[in-house]
Parts: structure tokens; sequence; C-alpha cells
């Protein structure tokens, strides 16, 4: 009986390479139908999503009764407990005594303990009907952390992947403010590692467009300082002998007109995060202001 030696791994090697451009031209060939497969499933993937996120919200926490409850727990524990931790400041505020409901709040995130300090300095007649975008795959996995961060901060879930729940295409979002609801939204979909400002989603800007309403860009700093991410429960400075408060403040912008492409518009948004500043062409009240100034 003849055995068949092995072929040695240079002949080995050479087979592959002369497999290699059929291989190649294989996959080459394969290609475009994968990707026009995935092209296919992309809007019924969206849709899935999104319709899973609105399975995932709690109406109730919108009811009257709620909405008491949250009031009362901010007034009595919330701001009691984060005046212990830090010294907060809210500027421009003034900016948002004309507006009227609904309106789509866009803030940067660096910290768990945005939202509270958000909330807190807004005016009460915007709080009560702002409701928070909440990542479904963080906050909602679990039945009782979920009913607590809704009752408390009146959150609603969304799904961060492939900009579930904030699309063109309709979602639960969509009913939310036809229905009068203001929306907080972070469109970096992530705290911030460093404290900068990330790449911002268009999410806040097709939904405003798609409504014809205004973005407020909100600015908050020191919250990265009094809790980072990977703590659940704010600190106290170490590095002064009197006041161990962290300095947290609250900048609102004045309002950005959703108009033109989304990406310019969240932009403008990021040179707000960053410097305050805004392109008189995004506010509405900035162009009003300008035609009717003497030339």
């Amino acid at each position: 009986m003849r055995f068949r030696r092995p072929r040695s791994r240079p002949r080995r090697v050479l087979d592959a390479a002369r497999a290699a451009p059929a291989r190649g031209l294989d996959v080459a060939r394969a290609a475009p139908a994968r990707g026009l497969d995935v092209a296919r499933a992309a809007p019924a993937r969206g849709r899935e999503l999104r319709k899973a996120a609105a399975q995932l919200d709690l109406p109730w926490a919108r009811s009257w009764a709620a909405g008491v409850v949250r009031e009362n727990f901010m007034r009595w524990i919330l701001d009691p407990t984060m005046d212990f931790y830090a010294a907060r400041r809210a500027t421009g505020r003034e900016k948002l005594e004309s507006l009227k409901s609904p309106v789509i709040l866009v803030a940067n995130h660096a910290s768990h303990l945005d939202t509270p300090v958000i909330l807190s300095a807004l005016p009460r007649r915007l709080r009560k009907r702002t409701v928070v975008a909440a990542a479904a795959d963080y906050f909602y996995r679990n039945r009782v952390v979920a009913s607590a961060v809704s009752l408390i901060f009146n959150t609603v879930p969304i799904e961060r992947r492939r900009g579930g729940g904030m699309s063109k295409n309709g979602g639960h979002l969509d009913t939310l403010l036809d229905q009068g609801w203001n929306l907080l939204l972070y469109p970096e979909g992530t705290r911030s590692r460093d404290g900068m400002p990330g790449p911002l989603r268009r999410g806040a800007a097709i939904l405003a467009a798609s409504h014809n309403l205004t973005i407020v860009p909100i600015r908050v700093t020191g919250t990265a300082e009094a809790m980072p991410p990977g703590r659940f429960w704010p600190r106290r400075r170490r590095d002064q002998p009197v006041s161990r408060r962290h300095r947290i403040e609250v900048s609102f912008g004045e309002p950005i007109a959703a108009i033109g492409d989304a990406e310019d518009v969240m932009e403008d948004v990021r040179n707000f995060f960053r410097d305050g500043s805004i392109s008189p062409y995004r506010s509405p009240y900035r162009r009003r202001a300008m035609a009717s100034s003497p030339n």
C-alpha cells in the first residue's frame, strides 16, 4: 500500500496564491448583491428597532399623578442632593421666555448628572412638558430601573443603533412631539470620555425639520468632574479647603431654526457645545433682529 506524501508548506502556499485571484473574483462578484441585500433590509431593521423601543415605553410616567410625584421629588430630594455636591448656575434662561412647546432641546453629554441638572435649570412650564430620550439598551433592560428613571426623569426609550426612534420615517417620538411634549436629546448618543463633544447624530435636526420645530442648544460644564462615567453617585471635590462643591453651569443658547442640511444644523449645535457660537443664519431671533436693524 502506497502512502501519498503530504504537500510541503511552500507547495500549499503556492496553491493558495494561485487560487486567490479566483476567490477574490467570486467575492467581488457577490459584493454588490450582498450590499443590495443589506440596503434593502436596513429600512425594515430600522422599523423593527423603533417598534421595539416604543414597546418599552411607559406612558403612565407622563400622567398627571406621575408629574406631581416628579416635581416634589425634584424639589425636596434631587435639588438638595445636587446642592450638596455642586454649586449650580444657569445662564441664558431669558432666551426661553418666548418659547412655546413643543421644542427640541439638545445638550452635550458627559455624565448621568446632566439630565437632572438640565431639568432643574429649565423653567417649570417647560420642564413639566419635557420628556428625556434615554437609551433603551442601557436604561430599559431592567423593568425596575426603567420604571424608576421614567418616573423621576420622565424618560422615553430610544434605540441608539441605526438611529432607531429618531428617524424621518416616524416613531413614538413623533407621536410625543405631535402631542406637544418637548424632547431632550443627547445627539452624541453616549457620554463623552474626555469632556469634549463627540460626533453628533442628525436625528434631532431631522425631527425638528419634519415637525417644523426649533432646536434649543444646551451646554453643560462641570458634571464630568462631579460624576464622571463609571460613577453612579456624585462626589465632592478634594482639592479645595473651604468649598468642596463642584461648579456646574448650564448655558441655554439661542433657538436654532432647523433649515437646510441636517449636517450643517448639527455643526452649529456642535459649535455651541464648544464655544457658544451660533450662526445668525440658524437663529430665527437673530435673523429677525438683523432684518429690522438699519443698514
